[in-house]
């Protein structure tokens, strides 16, 4: 049970209301059959190219081979809810800019999932020290309808800008639109600010 006075502190963004657990996708979503991909430990491959110094790509091994930090924050959907204090683990985007050493050229990344989702990222929003590509949340591992086996963790904006079941991330100098910001949602997703639609 959230407590009143976490409420009274200001971490609610507007419009949104506290519920106990993340929502996770299920086989239907507003009237739309959903098909999860089903990607396991043993097939996960996230490559990192684009505007960096040294491209690489990942198995599970090698994931779970770089550094391991746990990071505390808030989960805000644009849908109107939010989940307080989630524990992610896994690696912190800034030791992964620090493997891949961007460009002086790239200003945003770009993000491809499993299921062919896309969103892209300012790098200065992912170089908070709370962005974090996660395997587990509060001391499990992350099921696959959350986005597991890895999925990025952005808690500053809304989770759409968080994209789940992670396959490919691309450093760019120019941004472009994903799936959401191409006609429906805001692509700088800001909770604090209501920034929900695109305009």
């Amino acid at each position: 049970m959230i407590s009143l006075t976490a409420l009274k502190e200001g971490r609610l963004p507007p419009n949104q209301r506290v519920i106990d657990s993340i929502l996770s996708w299920g086989t239907q979503h507003e009237g739309i059959v959903m098909r999860l991909p089903q990607v396991s430990k043993e097939e996960l491959s996230l490559t990192v190219d684009g505007e960096v110094e040294n491209p690489l790509t990942l198995d599970w091994k090698g994931f779970i081979a770089l550094p391991q930090k746990e990071s505390v924050s808030d989960f805000h959907c644009v849908e109107g809810w939010s989940v307080l204090d989630q524990r992610w683990e896994g690696v912190l985007f800034t030791v992964l800019a620090s493997i891949v050493k961007p460009k002086p050229s790239a200003k945003y990344a770009w993000f491809e999932c499993y299921d062919t989702y896309t969103t892209s990222l300012p790098l200065e929003k992912l170089m908070d020290d709370d962005v974090i590509i996660t395997h587990r949340l509060n001391g499990e591992d992350l099921p696959q309808p959350l986005g597991g086996p890895v999925r990025l963790i952005v808690p500053k904006l809304y989770a759409y800008k968080s994209p789940m079941w992670l396959k490919k991330i691309t450093f760019m100098a120019e941004d472009k639109l994903g799936y959401w910001e191409s006609g429906y949602y805001s692509n700088t997703a800001d909770p604090w600010k209501n920034d929900r639609y695109r305009r």
